[in-house]
């Protein structure tokens, strides 16, 4: 029952993942066609004045890290998953999940650090 519960979880971090890095690579790569999230319409969508733009809303400091916090679990899972098909013995079972927590933990504490870190930067350069 636990690992379905996990399982279930995977899933819908995948679905998560697909809308946001959806929005991202709209937001990213088709700025320029749609027009969302550009402040200076004349610069390109990835151009420093509207990444300083970007990073300075809220929305999206907290965006990037709930898709940082997905992503490395659908991925961190998803490798303890297919190393566990390798039938280790229970205690190399927990060394490993053991490990892959820690290092996401660390992951997600640098990353959420880097885009808080963007965040008030952007707020700093606006004045």
């Amino acid at each position: 029952m636990r690992e379905t519960k996990y399982w279930t979880w995977h899933m819908a971090a995948g679905v998560v993942i697909f809308l946001l890095l959806g929005l991202h690579m709209t937001t990213m790569h088709m700025g320029g066609l749609t027009g969302l999230f550009v402040s200076h319409p004349g610069e390109e969508s990835v151009a420093r004045v509207n990444s300083q733009a970007r990073d300075g809303q809220l929305f999206f400091t907290v965006g990037y890290i709930i898709l940082l916090g997905v992503a490395l679990y659908h991925g961190l899972y998803g490798l303890r998953t297919i190393l566990f098909e390798l039938t280790f013995r229970p205690p190399v079972e927990r060394l490993i999940s053991g490990f892959l927590l820690i290092f996401g933990l660390a992951l997600f504490g640098l990353g959420a650090w880097a885009a808080i870190a963007a965040h008030s930067a952007a707020l700093a350069a606006r004045g």
